[in-house]
C-alpha cells in the first residue's frame, strides 16, 4: 500500500486543510500530539494488560509474554454487550483523561477552529499477536456513515505504540469519501474487498503522536496482527465542532412502539419518534428492526440519538 499524504504543512491553514479533505478524506499528521499525554494514555493500557496477565510487571513495551489469551477481554470488541463491558480497558475510559489533557484539547481546538465536541463513542483496541496468519490481513472492511446517519463526526485514529506493518495497524482508502451514484454498495455489515480499487489503500508505520483523521464515508479496517511478539495498541475517538448539530446523549426513561425519551445530560427529558427510516443500532453495529426496540432497547441505557424536528434518525449505545 503506498504511503498517507502528511498534512503536517497544512496545520491551521483552514483553506488548506478544507482543500486536501476534499481530495483525500482524510490528514494524516507525523508526531503532532504531545508526547507526555499519549504516554500518559500508553501508561493505562500497559498497565492493564499487566493485571490481565498478558503481560510482564516489568515490560516497557507492549510484549505478550504467551499467557492463555482463552478469556481476554482488553480492548477486544466482540459485539456483544456483556463483553464491551467486560473490557477493564473500557472500564478505565482513558479517552476522558486524554482530552482533557490541556495540550490535547488545545491542539484539537486549533485544527478545526471550535470547540472540540468528543462523541461517546470511543474504541479500544489491543489486538494481541496470533500465531496463525490469515493470508488476507483485512479485518473487516466498512465505513462508519452507513450506521451512524446523522451524526457526521470525523474519526480521530491514534496509534498508542509504535506500529509496523508486522504489527498492522489501520488501512484507509484515499479519496473514496464521497459515494457517486453508481458507486459500490457500502452496508452496515461490511464491503467486499474485491470491489474497492486496490490503489486507494493507504497505510504507514506508526509512531506515538501520529494522528489519523478520516471521514466517516471513507472505507477503513484494521490490518490483522501478524507479529508473535507485541499487541496493537490504538484508540479511535469521533469528534464534531460545538457549533455542529450535535446528538443528544444520556439515558433511556422510556420506550415504546413509537417513540424513546431520553434524559439529557441538561437533565431534561426529550422524545424522539420513530419514523421507518430510524437507524437502531445494536453493540454489533447491526440494525435493529424498529419494531423490536422496546424489547431491546431498556430504560437506564446509555445512548447516542441524532434527531431532526423530534424524529429520531439513529439511536446507538454509548461506549
Amino acid at each position: 500500500m503506498r504511503e498517507f499524504n502528511v498534512s503536517n504543512s497544512l496545520l491551521f491553514d483552514r483553506q488548506a486543510l478544507d482543500a486536501a479533505w476534499e481530495r483525500d478524506g482524510y490528514w494524516f499528521f507525523r508526531e503532532v500530539l504531545d508526547q507526555s499525554a499519549v504516554g500518559r494514555l500508553r501508561a493505562v493500557y500497559m498497565d492493564t494488560l499487566m493485571a490481565a496477565g498478558v503481560m510482564d510487571r516489568d515490560a516497557t513495551e507492549p510484549l505478550y509474554n504467551g499467557a492463555s489469551l482463552e478469556n481476554f477481554k482488553v480492548g477486544v470488541n466482540t459485539g456483544r454487550a456483556e463483553d464491551v463491558y467486560a473490557d477493564p480497558l473500557l472500564a478505565r475510559h482513558p479517552m476522558k483523561e486524554f482530552i482533557a489533557e490541556p495540550a490535547i484539547r488545545d491542539f484539537f481546538k486549533k485544527l478545526i477552529g471550535d470547540e472540540p465536541w468528543w462523541v461517546p463513542i470511543t474504541e479500544y483496541h489491543a489486538a494481541p499477536p496470533r500465531t496463525e496468519h490469515r493470508a488476507n490481513r483485512f479485518n473487516f472492511i466498512h465505513q462508519d456513515s452507513s450506521h451512524n446517519p446523522g451524526i457526521p463526526f470525523r474519526i480521530c485514529w491514534i496509534p498508542v505504540a509504535a506500529i509496523d506493518g508486522e504489527i498492522g495497524g489501520l488501512a484507509l482508502t484515499e479519496g473514496l469519501h464521497k459515494p457517486r451514484p453508481d458507486d459500490f454498495a457500502r452496508p452496515p455489515e461490511g464491503i467486499p474487498q474485491d470491489v474497492i480499487p486496490a490503489d486507494s489503500w493507504r497505510r504507514t508505520n506508526y509512531r506515538p503522536g501520529d494522528l489519523l483523521v478520516f471521514d466517516l464515508n471513507s472505507p477503513h479496517s484494521g490490518i490483522a496482527n501478524h507479529s508473535n511478539r507485541y499487541f496493537r495498541l490504538s484508540m479511535d475517538i469521533r469528534l464534531l465542532r460545538a457549533s455542529d448539530m450535535v446528538p443528544t446523549v444520556g439515558t433511556v426513561v422510556g420506550v415504546d412502539q413509537t417513540s424513546i425519551t431520553i434524559a439529557g445530560r441538561d437533565g431534561r427529558d426529550e422524545r424522539f419518534l420513530f419514523e421507518d427510516d430510524t437507524y437502531c443500532r445494536g453493540y454489533n453495529g447491526m440494525r435493529i428492526p424498529i419494531e423490536d426496540i422496546p424489547k431491546t432497547v431498556k430504560i437506564g441505557d446509555p445512548v447516542i440519538v441524532a434527531s431532526e424536528n423530534g424524529r429520531a434518525r439513529v439511536i446507538r449505545p454509548q461506549h
